[in-house]
């Protein structure tokens, strides 16, 4: 086998070194270039994550701001229109110990009503704007408070059940009110048109998922008054919190199903 030449051997061996030597640049041009792209990289995630707590930290500022406010109206509402109210019973209370003339006594009567209606309205109202009142456990006690408060100059039995609720889950002020509300419509409803003499809550968490149950052992709703405004009513507060509502048929009675994710 002829041996190459010397002078050959030199270029070749000289021809290596060059290729190396461009391969080498080469890789430390990328490698640099990476290098700075990961820099470029992690200094746009840095601005990023500090533009996001910036804007998170303004968002509870905000959320901060808000609760205070609504303290304060809930602090004075109490102590000034609470005050008012009481105030305007204790006169009509006294005017009715003094009147002798029945129709005069009927009307007071009224005045008592209407100031006692005030009074659970304006304690309603107060709820509502308690922010300490922000989770389920809270939002499932006054519910169940305000249906045997509702109930309990009727005939109607309450019974409640609970499974598997976490009481410290937050829930937001408007879900809350929305759920409240419909809980009011479907207590309401069925004091007034079920004929029932028993009426359940149940209350069911589900991970995220929360359900309020109401169901009686009623007459029913036929199926035109399932299109009422208090129920179209109902299935609009969910739908605005993106939840559903749900009317079943039982033998007896009615249930109704509310489900939102909290």
């Amino acid at each position: 086998m002829n041996q190459l030449p010397e002078e050959f051997k030199f270029t070749y061996i000289l021809a290596a070194i060059i290729m190396l030597f461009f391969v080498g640049f080469i890789i430390f041009v990328v490698l640099m270039y990476n290098r700075k792209q990961l820099l470029y990289l992690k200094e746009q995630q840095l601005k990023e994550s500090e533009h996001q707590n910036q804007l998170l930290q303004k968002e509870l500022e905000k959320q901060k701001i808000l609760e205070q406010e609504r303290e304060r109206i809930s602090h004075d509402m109490h102590d000034d229109l609470g005050a008012g109210i009481s105030a305007l019973k204790l006169q009509a209370e006294f005017l009715k110990q003094k009147a002798e003339d029945d129709d005069l006594q009927s009307d007071i009567d009224e005045l008592l009503k209407t100031s006692e209606e005030m009074n659970i309205s304006m304690r309603e109202m107060l709820w509502s704007l308690n922010s300490g009142n922000d989770t389920l456990g809270s939002f499932i006690d006054y519910a169940i408070s305000y249906t045997g408060n509702f109930l309990k100059k009727t005939k109607i039995v309450l019974l409640s059940e609970c499974e598997d609720i976490t009481a410290e889950t937050s829930i937001s002020t408007e879900m809350r009110r929305n759920l409240f509300l419909c809980l009011k419509e479907a207590v309401n409803n069925v004091y007034k048109h079920s004929h029932a003499n028993t009426l359940k809550l149940s209350f069911s968490q589900e991970k995220n998922s929360f359900s309020m149950k109401i169901s009686d052992n009623g007459v029913g709703i036929s199926d035109n008054e399932k299109e009422g405004n208090g129920l179209r009513n109902m299935k609009r507060r969910m739908n605005e919190l993106s939840g559903e509502c749900h009317i079943l048929s039982e033998n007896p009675g009615t249930c109704l199903i509310f489900k939102i994710i909290v």
